[in-house]
């Protein structure tokens, strides 16, 4: 049985409404199959504007076999590129983030502008034309200041995504922000336990008392789980009304979700004590007590939008049985650490709360894995987002396998 055929039969035994078979999240000819069909198709978030500020700043981020650079260009424009040199292949920028003049491969020097285009390439022959190898570009888009990339060579819809969350981001400015503190922890779990494990607050209540602190386990204006809550949204709706801040769910389909939400009755920040983290507000919002905008984009991001902080979540797999996880917290461009917040608090709750995500996607990993595995139910209530997620998951699978499905970009020569 061929690596197409096995994924299909497997893609074939699931089951609408229980969580997947075992090997969807460990076989390793599933997970290349991911990577073209998902990781090689979607737009993916990469980074908030903030961190390439100035022309010249870089990160990197590695999606399977491919590492990408983001890179703020002499125009001002956030570009994305392979950083793969043009001449023998070698990785060009080989530090996680930096700032330079241009992008030059140290292997032997072939030195690139920010824009892409070759500049300079010693000892090649006459007829040796640098317009032919310009940097492969890879798509990015500025969503509110979050950017987002895709190695498609035509990427899908990013448009209708940008018009319906933009009035829900916007009044954070997170472009006006800078990263008070980044995390990165490697989970021991596949890609999709990962996800599934934020896309329920169903085991909340019995993993995460720091976070219920500031956090309503409610995930819609009309949840009747919690017999308070609704007289909760009702008020804050109104105060949201008052200021023109848009709360209800955005029309997201099974691809993304935004919504505004309340935090517990007189908590004003994701702190332990319910206290603004940073006394400085994000954008130029004056009201401490505005929940947060809760944002998730298949397949890699969700977010919190705060009055003080903004926290953004990145999802990359290192294999089928790997999973990166990066979290950063970012605080208004001006504010002071020291002053106007303490790093150490600003942190604590989400830290202990991705500690404790980790030790469940892991041993859920594990579990997996059994010989006794075998799919289980979803909470209707308690995990639809899980049952949205695995919809649109079988939907990427399948539409990848159909003809003309879309290919790595390649630079037109």
């Amino acid at each position: 049985m061929g690596a197409s055929e096995k994924v299909a039969e497997l893609m074939a035994q699931y089951r609408a409404g229980f969580s997947l078979p075992g090997p969807l999240y460990y076989d390793a000819e599933v997970f290349e199959a991911e990577m073209k069909a998902v990781f090689g198709t979607q737009w993916l978030f990469a980074c908030n504007e903030c961190e390439v500020k100035e022309p010249g700043d870089y990160l990197t981020l590695e999606i399977g076999r491919n590492s990408i650079i983001i890179v703020r260009d002499d125009d001002g424009a956030v570009q994305a590129f392979h950083n793969t040199c043009r001449h023998r292949g070698s990785r060009i920028c080989q530090e996680h983030k930096g700032t330079v003049g241009r992008l030059v491969c140290p292997y032997h020097q072939w030195t690139y502008d920010l824009d892409g285009a070759l500049l300079s390439a010693t000892q090649m022959p006459e007829d040796f034309d640098p317009r032919h190898y310009a940097l492969k570009p890879v798509h990015a888009a500025n969503v509110a200041g979050l950017i987002y990339i895709c190695l498609a060579e035509n990427p899908p819809d990013l448009e209708t995504f940008k018009q319906t969350v933009t009035p829900y981001i916007a009044p954070h400015q997170p472009a006006r922000t800078k990263v008070a503190f980044e995390s990165v922890l490697v989970e021991r779990a596949n890609w999709k336990l990962v996800i599934e494990n934020n896309r329920e607050c169903y085991h909340c209540a019995g993993n995460h008392p720091e976070l219920l602190v500031s956090l309503v386990e409610a995930a819609l204006p009309d949840d009747t789980r919690t017999h308070w809550f609704g007289e909760l949204m009702a008020r804050k709706a109104q105060e949201w009304d008052a200021l023109g801040l848009p709360h209800r769910p955005a029309a997201g389909g099974i691809e993304f979700r935004c919504i505004r939400l309340p935090f517990n009755e007189g908590v004003a920040s994701m702190t332990l004590d319910g206290e603004p983290a940073c006394s400085k507000l994000v954008g130029d919002l004056t009201e401490r007590d505005l929940g947060s905008v809760r944002m998730f984009h298949v397949p890699n991001n969700w977010n919190h939008f705060l009055s003080d902080h903004i926290i953004h979540f990145r999802v990359l797999p290192r294999g089928p049985m790997e999973t990166e996880v990066r979290t950063t917290w970012l605080v208004h461009e001006d504010a002071v650490e020291g002053r106007d917040y303490d790093v150490a608090r600003l942190k604590e709750v989400w830290e202990i709360t991705n500690q404790q995500d980790q030790q469940l996607a892991e041993q859920n990993f594990l579990g997996v894995q059994s010989d006794a595995y075998e799919p289980g139910p979803y909470s209707p209530t308690g995990e639809f987002m899980i049952l949205d997620f695995n919809r649109w998951y079988m939907s990427a699978m399948a539409a990848c396998r159909s003809p003309g499905a879309p290919g790595l970009r390649v630079a037109a020569e």
